[in-house]
């Protein structure tokens, strides 16, 4: 009869482990999907806030897009342009902002982008210097991407 020690089962518990995963650590994707045609917009979205261009930004959203930011809503791109969109844009043009993590999955005529981010920057006479989290659901309509929904936190 073999007699298994303590030390000797983890031990073999390990090397199991070790060889199971390789010397690998598992870390989460970072980036996926992000050539598609709807993070494209995601993309393109952004860089419409950050340069300040209120038209370019706001024919990406859908006209019934649902927009959740600070425990607010806006229910309407004109809403957002009308509200919102003008002092998202000055905060963007005075700060740096960095994707730590940008996933897109696209399911028939949705697509889900999630991304985190880093930004930095000075506004109003504050410093600024936060993570942030970023959920949008895209639909397609006709033969373009539209932004359906935003969740900023």
């Amino acid at each position: 009869m073999i007699k298994i020690t303590f030390p000797l089962l983890l031990t073999a518990l390990l090397s199991f482990n070790l060889s199971a995963h390789g010397n690998q650590p598992h870390t989460p994707a970072i980036s996926k999907g992000t050539d598609t045609a709807a993070a494209k917009v995601v993309l393109s979205f952004h860089q419409a806030l950050k340069s300040g261009d209120k038209q370019q930004a706001r024919a990406l959203l859908a006209d019934d897009v649902t927009i959740y930011e600070g425990g607010s809503v806006e229910r309407s791109a004109d809403e957002y342009q009308q509200h919102h969109m003008g002092a998202d844009m000055a905060y963007l043009a005075n700060m740096q902002v960095t994707t730590l993590e940008h996933q897109v999955s696209i399911n028939g005529d949705t697509a889900i982008s999630i991304a985190r981010s880093h930004t930095k920057g000075t506004y109003k006479g504050k410093e600024r210097d936060h993570q942030g989290m970023e959920t949008i659901i895209l639909q397609l309509q006709g033969d373009q991407w539209k932004i359906k929904h935003i969740h900023w936190s």
